[in-house]
């Protein structure tokens, strides 16, 4: 039998506001079962949050769910970041889909902890920006974040310190030195990102970074560089001899 042109899952426009619940999807879109004969590699990281929340909201799939949470929060760092109490009042969500959620990231947490030998390790600023990059370059808005590590360079979490604009009058050298402190860090890298697109260092940059290089000794935690990430280049200022001394 001919499938009609005017079928949505042919022809999208036909049915713009069409939003088909995950049942009558056909079965290689699934993600339970695109999981099963693909494996979890194949599959985005919003069908796996689709696979645990396992039904969407009102009016959406939990694909579409999935990808608007996602959006929302800026992907798995910022779900993993806002409170219990925060997701619980999300569209979409309450108090069994945010313990679900939360309940899989700490299982990620933990199997990282569990095996120290998996961390990632950072041998150059390349490795640094290979973690950050493809999220970081994404956001509108500035943000810097600290990469803390072991004795053996092994990245122990990282950590989102602010969203602004980066000056030396918001700067508190507390707060991006609290989780390290907690953590007993060797040494930590900073992170922040350019929404422009242009990663070259600003005198602000500069004057930020040998704040916090200072702090770093004093408190006996290296700060080995200070990055600026794109979407498609970064910056190191230790390389380039910016803030660090000689």
């Amino acid at each position: 039998m001919p499938v009609s042109t005017n079928s949505p899952f042919l022809n999208p426009a036909a049915a713009p506001d069409y939003n088909p619940t995950i049942k009558e999807l056909p079965e290689s879109l699934r993600p339970r079962e695109r999981m099963a004969y693909a494996g979890a590699n194949a599959l985005s990281t919003a069908e796996l949050l689709a696979i645990i929340l396992r039904t969407g909201g009102k009016g959406e799939n939990v694909i579409r769910m999935s990808e608007r949470l996602l959006v929302q929060y800026r992907g798995l760092t910022g779900l993993a970041q806002a409170s219990h109490e925060e997701l619980c009042q999300t569209h979409g969500l309450g108090t069994a889909k945010t313990t679900q959620i939360k309940a899989a990231l700490e299982l990620g947490r933990r199997l990282l902890l569990a095996a120290p030998e998996e961390q990632a390790q950072i041998h150059s600023p390349a490795d640094v920006a290979n973690l950050l990059m493809l999220e970081m370059g994404l956001l509108e808005r500035e943000q810097l974040r600290t990469v803390l590590l072991d004795t053996k360079n092994r990245v122990q979490r990282i950590v989102t310190i602010y969203s602004g604009s980066l000056n030396t009058a918001v700067v508190r050298v507390g707060e991006i030195f609290r989780e390290a402190i907690r953590a007993n860090s060797a040494s930590m890298i900073v992170v922040h990102n350019h929404p422009s697109g242009d990663p070259t260092p600003s005198p602000e940059d500069v004057r930020v970074t040998e704040k916090i290089v200072e702090a770093g000794h004093l408190l006996n935690i290296d700060v080995l560089d200070h990055l600026i990430v794109t979407r498609s280049r970064f910056v190191s200022l230790k390389e380039r001899g910016l803030g660090f001394r000689t």
